[in-house]
């Protein structure tokens, strides 16, 4: 098994609640969610962060933003009345746990200005 939680995840190694695969990407919810939707996309290539990412990259951010929205429509957050928020976290002060570039998927309830994912 990789030393990645998340590659593992991807891999099919560790279970974990998959609601959104795609050729590059994977979406599974966070296993202490910080709201209703709480939903992780990964990119499939393992990436530290997303400080580490160069132009190359711009398709598999494209398809992580893409997913994402897939996600939210499924779970009925996607309408204008509605909304969810994308976060991107890098490094300890910004409670990055898992250093594999990850897109933070939360909606299903009205999200403070100021919201933290502890």
């Amino acid at each position: 098994m990789s030393e990645c939680i998340f590659c593992s995840i991807v891999a099919g190694e560790v279970p974990s609640e998959i609601v959104h695969s795609t050729e590059t990407t994977v979406a599974f919810k966070d296993i202490s969610p910080a709201a209703p939707l709480h939903v992780l996309v990964v990119p499939r290539r393992h990436i530290d962060d997303a400080s580490q990412i160069t132009p190359e990259d711009g398709p598999v951010l494209a398809d992580m933003l893409v997913a994402a929205r897939a996600v939210a429509e499924a779970a009925g957050v996607a309408a204008p009345e509605r909304g969810y928020r994308l976060i991107f976290n890098i490094g300890p002060d910004a409670m990055n746990s898992v250093p594999h570039l990850h897109l933070h998927v939360l909606g299903g309830q009205p999200l403070k200005g100021h919201f933290a994912l502890a």
